[in-house]
């Protein structure tokens, strides 16, 4: 039996802006069959994005302009499901191009493959990751420790999630995080009280990722995909 093949794409730090348009150029490859499935594994500089229904997702951005410009933190609508969320440095951000087979095409199955990618990739850690009912992403007791957000267009993905893993959680404080008021964030190096190198929470996602997907891991030329259209 042949394994689809996934190329992974470590890109390090990148501006939210430049990986919005990346994700989109990659999706219309993939629609052409130009590209096989992609995984962007990325960090970004510190932003707030927004839901497609960004005007109630800009509700919950707590922080004025002279606030976020202080703390060096731009605003973008990223149109994926969701709410508002935060992006910054020492989290793990994925961004799935895939086109979805026809035995995975459901949404919600989609978003809890996600899921279990993470807590898979946690759990090396000892962290026990888990779920809410109604709603998205991976939890300990109540405190979100990895977001999801996704968009499908006729069955290729992009967007994706966001595992906290040393990221300074008092920049969540500018917004309310997923619109929940009601429960908090927190990140692997908090739990674990000691440093966790993104790189090896990285490598661990991809073997999960490609576990859960079924697909075969296989690295991509990141500097070409930054210029290709």
């Amino acid at each position: 039996m042949i394994v689809p093949a996934v190329q992974v794409c470590s890109l390090g730090l990148v501006p939210y802006a430049e990986a919005l348009a990346l994700q989109q150029r990659l999706v219309e490859r993939r629609r052409r069959g130009g590209i096989p499935d992609q995984l962007l594994l990325l960090q970004h500089p510190p932003v707030i994005t927004t839901g497609v229904r960004a005007a109630d997702a800009r509700a919950h951005i707590v922080a004025g302009e002279a606030q976020l410009k202080a703390r060096g933190v731009e605003v973008h609508e990223a149109g994926r499901g969701g709410d508002v969320t935060f992006h910054g440095p020492g989290q793990l951000v994925g961004y799935p191009i895939l086109e979805l087979p026809e035995p995975r095409r459901d949404l919600h199955r989609y978003v809890r493959d996600l899921e279990e990618a993470i807590i898979l990739t946690i759990r090396r850690w000892g962290i026990e990751g888990g779920r809410i009912r109604g709603l998205t992403g991976v939890w300990v007791g109540d405190e979100k420790v990895a977001a999801i957000g996704v968009r499908v267009s006729r069955w290729i993905t992009s967007h994706g999630f966001a595992l906290n893993v040393g990221t300074d959680l008092s920049l969540f404080d500018l917004i309310v995080p997923c619109g929940i008021g009601d429960k908090g964030v927190t990140s692997m190096e908090r739990l674990l009280r000691r440093p966790v190198p993104i790189g090896e929470v990285e490598t661990a996602f991809v073997d999960a990722f490609a576990t859960v997907f079924g697909l075969q891991p296989e690295p991509c030329d990141a500097a070409t995909l930054r210029v290709t259209p």
